[in-house]
């Protein structure tokens, strides 16, 4: 299971990296569709900048062995990141988007509960 975990972090944490890095670097076709997003672009940083961290919270502490419980905290983070995304995406009527975050969003939900029972009361 502990080999599992690890597979579905790196993979979440490679997804929501590249995802949170297309704000700052952007390209040309991305441009054009951050324009037409309904949302502040105070609201967007934010979301970007918590799926960069994310991303890194699922991987560094487990790696360096320091503070490991924030790993099932940064899980936890992207699942309601990913809620909102899954509403998003079915309110505009994006099937294949709303899948992929919702499975996003299980994969998170999943970490979270495997690494966080790694840590009993």
């Amino acid at each position: 299971m502990d080999v599992f975990a690890w597979v579905v972090q790196a993979m979440l944490a490679f997804v929501f990296l590249a995802h949170g890095l297309l704000y700052p670097f952007p390209p040309p076709a991305v441009q054009e569709n951050q324009k037409r997003l309904p949302f502040p672009v105070g609201f967007m940083r934010s979301i970007y900048a918590a799926e960069i961290l994310a991303a890194l919270g699922l991987v560094l502490p487990g790696l360096t062995r320091i503070l490991s419980w924030l790993t099932s905290l940064a899980a936890v983070g992207l699942v309601p990141i990913m809620g909102g995304a899954v509403v998003f995406h079915l309110s505009r009527r994006e099937i294949a988007s709303a899948i992929f975050a919702a499975v996003l969003l299980a994969l998170a939900a999943f970490v979270a509960l495997v690494r966080w029972s790694a840590f009993p009361n």
